[in-house]
């Protein structure tokens, strides 16, 4: 069994245990012709998928009232896989969902540490620092770079923290936040194990 996360960017597969990335701009998807279900973010390769027999759409067997019509299907996915807990998606935006009992409950959307830092460079160059993940957010900073490190990632840590259950990290810089909530769980499989439940629950595996 294929499955497929497709990014912005990327082609991300699953096949058994095997996970392997394709780029965008060069994979030609009609090249592979076993059955392959997936998930897409990315509007012009969705419009190419739908000419593709063998690529189907898990977003179809999505319960859309359960969440809402804007909401990402990558986001869902996650959200399927998890019956309790906070998940945190760290890529090139950060959001942060919350499942109890298999329901979603809601959640909210931060930039992730590429915009961010690029906002603080717009406000001053003297601003253009990398985030320090290793700043001690028990005290208050003494100088410019934690300052910053400090105003990101100190609101974002307190408010996953104030929902006091189990947090989920996945996304490019998981391992990054990891470093704030160094309970968590990180798996850069949870998108497709939402994916795998789906297709559990719709007999289609």
């Amino acid at each position: 069994m294929l499955l497929c996360d497709i990014g912005n960017t990327t082609y991300h597969f699953l096949n058994e245990e095997t996970n392997y990335k394709k780029d965008v701009k060069s994979f030609n998807p009609s090249l592979i012709k076993e059955k392959i279900f997936y998930i897409c973010v990315n509007v012009h390769v969705k419009k190419i998928l739908k000419s593709l027999d063998n690529w189907i759409d898990l977003s179809s067997y999505i319960d859309i009232s359960k969440y809402y019509e804007t909401m990402g299907i990558d986001r869902i996915m996650a959200c399927e896989a998890v019956d309790n807990g906070v998940i945190v998606d760290a890529g090139s935006a950060i959001t942060v969902d919350i499942v109890k009992n298999g329901k979603f409950e809601g959640g909210f959307i931060y930039p992730g540490i590429k915009a961010m830092g690029e906002a603080y460079k717009n406000i001053s160059n003297a601003l253009d620092y990398s985030f320090n993940f290793e700043v001690d957010l028990d005290k208050m900073p003494k100088n410019s770079k934690d300052a910053i490190s400090y105003g990101y990632l100190k609101l974002l840590q307190s408010e996953v923290f104030s929902y006091d259950m189990d947090i989920y990290l996945t996304g490019g810089d998981a391992l990054k936040f990891a470093k704030l909530f160094p309970k968590s769980h990180v798996d850069e499989m949870l998108i497709f194990k939402g994916m795998k439940n789906i297709m559990k629950r719709a007999d289609i595996c």
